[in-house]
């Protein structure tokens, strides 16, 4: 049977904590593909502005491209209205079928909170769920959040230590409109593209970015 993996989110931008968890996961499980999907309006982040959505994806194509096992998709952009989790599993439900393993690819934190996502149910019987997480986390936290679910989720719940999950994009943003160094924290392709199109307060385009 075979295993594909997805990764959702905003990548606004993306960094290689994202590239690094991917990898991680597609050599631990066996993925045959891992699918990054740009969120199109991501649902719990109604109150902030999300940078526009052809620029998270083409970001994201950026920093996949050295990767065959690495693919970007638009479904989320693509389709109208909030993003859903459920739906873009469904999405690839429909396009690989039946016999096949979906690995859905987020961090711990949003697992915690995802006892309120849509029809978390149906997202469950439909994939797995694989927290990416910094080493030391506490599966004890997780456990307490889920409560009395928690022996019913927990098979479809895997834990994945990613050391280099301590980078963030919301300090990307910040450094960026601070004037301060992102090298080393994203692809210089997609740092080079940030500065470009002087995104996330960028007042200089074209600058160094070191």
């Amino acid at each position: 049977m075979k295993r594909y993996g997805i990764m959702g989110g905003t990548f606004d931008p993306i960094h290689y904590g994202h590239l690094v968890a991917a990898e991680e996961a597609r050599a631990v499980l066996g993925l045959e593909s891992v699918f990054f999907v740009p969120s199109g309006r991501p649902p719990h982040k109604r109150e902030r502005i999300i940078t526009k959505a052809e620029h998270r994806y083409l970001m994201t194509v950026l920093a996949t491209a050295t990767n065959p096992a690495f693919k970007v998709s638009r479904v989320d952009i693509n389709r109208p209205g909030y993003s859903y989790t459920v739906d873009t599993i469904a999405s690839f439900r429909e396009k690989f079928g039946p016999d096949c393993e979906l690995y859905f690819i987020t961090g711990a934190d949003a697992i915690l909170e995802i006892l309120s996502w849509k029809d978390v149910e149906d997202l469950f019987t439909s994939c797995f769920l694989i927290a990416a997480t910094r080493p030391g986390y506490e599966l004890s936290q997780l456990r307490s959040q889920f409560g009395d679910h928690w022996r019913l989720y927990k098979t479809r719940i895997k834990i994945l230590e990613v050391p280099a999950l301590a980078i963030s994009s919301s300090e990307i943003r910040r450094r960026v409109g601070a004037g301060e160094p992102i090298r080393y924290l994203l692809p210089e392709g997609v740092a080079s593209y940030i500065y470009k199109h002087g995104l996330y307060g960028a007042h200089r385009p074209g600058q160094d970015c070191i």
